[in-house]
């Protein structure tokens, strides 16, 4: 005669690997899920709990998504205003954030390959995703490339990288926001001139697309005007900014300036030393207070900002998405780009100090 209180164990063994069957995994991994016991991955728990079910496991399911979800973000570390922006918008949205999505802000040396490397393969603890601003090395590249390969969701935010299979780029077209620089540059400047070119850093894939933009448009719409054959590296530096203007201005026949990132003072400096600080068109990026004072002098005449809010909420609702967290597939789009003038500035700070 059959002992009934084996029958239940065997029952219930025998669902257990049609499930580990069908989800693809041991049955001792559907043990850990079903029991919420032990380490399972995202992925694997999702498909246990699919499997189980599709075969109409007679008990309460365990949620898919179990357990903290870690998400690193790596910036450069930088005092540059708009980091100092990004920052500040990352602290607001993680206080919208669900209690188990665990934030941890990473700042790393903007040139390091050793040290953004390491952050990138060595995690502390079981990563989910990866929010990454950074310089686009092979180093680099191949680190991401490996985050991915252990299903960990990357999203390149403000710079993309090229060539890897990354979740999503969070930030705006830069191409697009060259190509604007260009367009403003060509109507503001009437009289035929040079346009000198100051990119910020040329490791950051965002700088030489803006670049190629402001090139490309410059090229084929404004045949007064002539991009310099060479960009200025400035490392966003008021120094190096100051001796690339002021060379220029002293060949002659400059006029306009595009600078892709920051050393706005030591643009408006040497404009102002050479006697020309309203005679040549100059547009920048990100918007902040010092360039709204140039702009209300009428010495800077475009500001094309990034919206740091706006790239931080996209970043962190493709990365939560993926984790599963949230529900609604976010946009695909890249964030859009704002520009400011001396008719739509504000006179609120755009830097806090908290």
């Amino acid at each position: 005669m059959p002992n009934p209180s084996a029958s239940p164990r065997r029952k219930r063994t025998a669902r257990f690997v049609e499930i580990a069957e069908r989800a693809g995994v041991s049955a001792s991994t559907v043990d850990r899920v079903l029991n919420e016991r032990g380490s399972v991955s995202a992925a694997a728990r999702e498909r246990v709990v699919a499997a189980a079910r599709e075969l109409a496991l007679p008990r309460l399911l365990p949620e898919t998504q179990h357990g903290l979800v870690h998400v690193d973000v790596l910036l450069p570390d930088s005092d540059a205003p708009f980091f100092r922006r990004l920052d500040q918008a990352l602290q607001r949205a993680m206080q919208m954030l669900d209690r188990r999505v665990i934030v941890h802000r990473v700042a790393l040396p903007p040139a390091d390959d050793t040290t953004i490397t390491a952050a990138i393969a060595q995690p502390r603890y079981r990563r989910a995703a990866l929010i990454v601003t950074t310089h686009d090395t092979a180093r680099v590249r191949d680190a991401l490339t490996a985050a991915i390969g252990r299903n960990e969701a990357v999203v390149t935010m403000v710079t993309d990288i090229a060539d890897i299979a990354r979740l999503h780029y969070a930030g705006i077209d830069n191409l697009r926001a060259g190509r604007t620089a260009g367009y403003y540059i060509g109507r503001l400047a009437t009289r035929p001139g040079r346009v000198l070119l100051l990119g910020g850093r040329l490791d950051y894939r965002a700088h030489v697309d803006r670049m190629g933009g402001c090139r490309a448009q410059i090229d084929e719409a404004f045949g007064h005007l002539a991009c310099d054959r060479e960009t200025f590296e400035t490392f966003d530096d008021d120094d190096r900014c100051y001796r690339a203007v002021t060379a220029a201005l002293k060949k002659g026949e400059v006029s306009a300036i595009y600078n892709s990132g920051y050393g706005s003072a030591g643009v408006e400096a040497a404009l102002r030393k050479c006697g020309v600080a309203r005679g040549i068109v100059w547009v920048g990026h990100e918007m902040l207070d010092l360039h709204r004072d140039y702009i209300e002098a009428g010495i800077m005449d475009i500001v094309i900002d990034q919206d740091p809010d706006g790239q931080v909420i996209a970043a962190l609702q493709h990365v939560l998405h993926a984790c599963g967290v949230v529900e609604a597939a976010p946009r695909e789009e890249p964030v859009e780009f704002r520009v400011f003038c001396s008719a739509n500035v504000r006179h609120n700070a755009y830097l806090s100090d908290g």
